[in-house]
């Protein structure tokens, strides 16, 4: 039998994160270690039923189970129009100010492939969620990481950048509320990063997947097109995916400066044939109907967060508290790396959790809690961490 080598852009993808990780659980699970999985972001929380309800009523319509349009159905882009409207106070125009995704992870690496030549330069915030580098680098981008410290509110110091670099680079990716840090971003600093972007013609491409998980109404994540100007360059990506615990639905938007959004759907034209439009139906009951239940879950989320912060605090970890986002991130006890920290932890508690380090090397130092168990489940998994 043949063997066929792989393409030479797959031997620069860094190390999967989870892989060492998976290995480990699998070791340990079986010599009947009960294992608390705290490292994926995905919500254990269920759909509610109501969007279950509207997918089953439009799932049984013919005229759903032909192709679905690769932009999205106009009514599903006005329902997010209008939820942008009610949210964040912002103004799109559903047919060319928005595109449906398969889940906004597809619309973030196909991105790059419709601005990035080879060689251009794409600016990432890290630690940082890795598709943003791995898709500008298959575009055959040249990635440089922005650290993002403690120190600075886990934001880029955008100054420290020079202008040389400013006017090199094609693409600034950010993300706020952040993965994995949790950080949120302010109006001073999207004001300053549009200033700059404007000033330089860089496209900024912002992943606001997490804004609806937050645990203060007087702290609601903004978007970054609430800033003034930030139609000319930027294109945000949003999805229903950790709004309404439809991680496997895969369905999402990306919304913003028009010629990147109508950039974006020229590559998803040639590469998929968009939504189901029974998910799509689904989802615009979701955007019109699902705030009561989206603050349910806010409540649950905020109990699982406090339970954590007052748990690590206990044992003296040292952690940021999140206004958003389902994410907990927390330093490692002195004398450990990240990977020393969580493998010591798996392999003698059966805690999963994710080392920072994965998000790229400012994450050097710090673990990652996802809040996607049930409290009793979290509590059970600091006891055995302060064992150690």
């Amino acid at each position: 039998m043949p063997e066929f080598k792989l393409a030479d852009r797959l031997a620069t993808l860094p190390p999967y994160l989870f892989a060492e990780i998976d290995r480990l659980k699998a070791e340990v699970a079986a010599q009947g270690v009960d294992i608390i999985s705290l490292g994926i972001g995905d919500p254990d929380l269920p759909t509610p039923d109501f969007i279950i309800e509207a997918l089953h009523k439009a799932a049984k319509n013919p005229v759903n189970h032909q192709y679905p349009s690769y932009v999205g159905l106009l009514t599903f882009r006005q329902a997010v129009a209008d939820w942008y409207k009610e949210r964040f106070n912002v103004e799109l125009d559903a047919a060319s100010e928005v595109v449906s995704l398969i889940g906004s992870k597809e619309g973030i690496a196909h991105f790059p492939l419709a601005f990035v030549n080879p060689g251009d330069l794409v600016l990432v915030a890290s630690p940082n969620y890795p598709v943003y580098p791995v898709a500008s680098g298959f575009a055959g981008g040249e990635v440089e990481m922005i650290p993002l410290l403690e120190e600075n509110d886990f934001l880029p110091d955008l100054d420290a950048i020079s202008d040389e670099k400013w006017d090199a680079c094609k693409i600034f990716f950010v993300n706020y509320p952040n993965n994995p840090t949790s950080a949120t971003a302010t109006p001073e600093f999207y004001a300053e990063l549009v200033a700059k972007a404007k000033k330089h013609n860089v496209i900024i491409a912002a992943d606001a997947a997490y804004t609806e998980v937050y645990y203060d109404e007087d702290k609601k994540p903004i978007s970054i097109l609430e800033t003034p100007g930030a139609k000319d360059v930027a294109i945000e990506f949003h999805s229903l995916s950790k709004t309404y615990n439809m991680t496997g639905w895969r369905c999402g938007m990306a919304v913003g400066n028009a010629s990147l959004v109508a950039g974006l759907g020229k590559i998803k034209e040639n590469v998929d044939s968009g939504i189901f439009q029974a998910v799509q139906e689904a989802g615009i009951v979701a955007l019109k109907e699902g705030e009561p239940y989206v603050k349910e879950f806010r409540k649950i989320y905020k109990e699982r967060r406090d339970c954590v912060i007052e748990a690590l605090e206990k044992i003296n970890i040292s952690c940021k508290v999140p206004d958003a986002s389902i994410f907990v991130w927390a330093k490692t006890p002195e004398g450990y790396t990240s990977s020393e920290f969580v493998s010591k932890l798996l392999k003698e508690t059966g805690v999963v959790v994710t080392p920072g380090n994965g998000f790229g090397e400012s994450g050097e130092g710090y673990f990652r809690i996802s809040l996607t168990v049930d409290t009793d489940r979290l509590k059970e998994a600091v006891s055995r961490i302060s064992k150690l």
